[in-house]
């Protein structure tokens, strides 16, 4: 990141995640500031990285020139609009990572001239190992563009997205995505345990398969399908296993699941105009 400062207004999972994997990149301390209305949250910001939150949202977003807004969605409006003249005289640009709420939406709570763009980072950012979608509109500059990617950036993976639209199925892939490997993991431990491994060992492999594969994915740029292939012997366990998996129609189980996720981002969404 830049000498600039930032600001982010909400200490939950994911402002928690950023500040964290900020600072872990390089960001000094007193280029960030955060606030959070809820006590518990600016203490496990002072526990946690050692940076002191403030209860006034103004306050913190005095002087930055970027402002990262990490609250839930339906607090948007109300975290806003109060912020709306501070924001048209400094005009910061301004970073949502929030899940359905939409730029038009944010832009009219912010007021005129203020640029907005959004970003869907996921809770891997907390380790710089995360995986963020991001979407501007025509009205916010290249400069504003690259400021962003960069902070971005410092906590992971960043890819462009060319329609709004695209970031809800963002959010159902990489943005809830690692709930979904955590699930599995969780169940192949809890199968394993069954089957008579102990149940520490069994989680302990599930959670180091879990991190190497994500490093094979990594080096194998991207080719799934490939390393799949690699893994599975003809008539061997790993097929077995596959062909089980594969009866129980897991594709259509993980498209319904994905489904689900992109309609529950556009409730969302909508929940914000009503």
């Amino acid at each position: 990141m830049t000498n600039r400062r930032l600001c982010i207004l909400g200490a939950g999972n994911m402002g928690r995640a950023l500040i964290g994997g900020l600072l872990r990149s390089g960001t000094r301390a007193e280029q960030l500031s955060a606030a959070d209305r809820l006590p518990a949250a600016r203490e496990a910001l002072a526990r946690e990285f050692g940076i002191t939150a403030t209860a006034d949202n103004q306050a913190a977003v005095a002087g930055a020139s970027m402002v990262l807004l990490a609250v839930k969605p339906q607090e948007a409006a109300a975290v806003l609009t109060p912020l709306a003249a501070a924001l048209g005289a400094a005009k910061p640009l301004v970073v949502s990572v929030l899940a359905g709420v939409r730029v038009a939406e944010l832009a009219s709570w912010c007021g005129p001239g203020v640029a907005v763009l959004r970003a869907m980072p996921n809770r891997a950012a907390l380790i710089g190992a995360g995986a963020s979608g991001l979407f501007a509109p025509p009205s916010v500059s290249l400069e504003q563009r690259a400021a962003a990617e960069l902070v971005l950036k410092s906590v992971g993976d960043v890819v462009w997205v060319s329609s709004e639209s695209e970031l809800d199925v963002v959010t159902a892939l990489s943005g809830s995505g690692p709930a979904y490997f955590f699930l599995l993991a969780e169940l192949m431990a809890e199968a394993s345990a069954q089957l008579g491994l102990e149940a520490p060992t069994a989680r302990r492999l599930a959670a180091a398969t879990l991190y190497g594969s994500g490093l094979l994915a990594q080096s194998g740029h991207a080719d799934l399908t490939r390393l799949r292939a690699e893994v599975t012997s003809k008539g061997g366990t790993t097929e077995a296993a596959l062909e089980v998996l594969l009866a129980a129609d897991l594709r259509a189980t993980v498209r319904q699941a994905l489904t689900a996720a992109v309609q529950r981002s556009r409730e969302l969404a909508a929940d914000t105009t009503t």
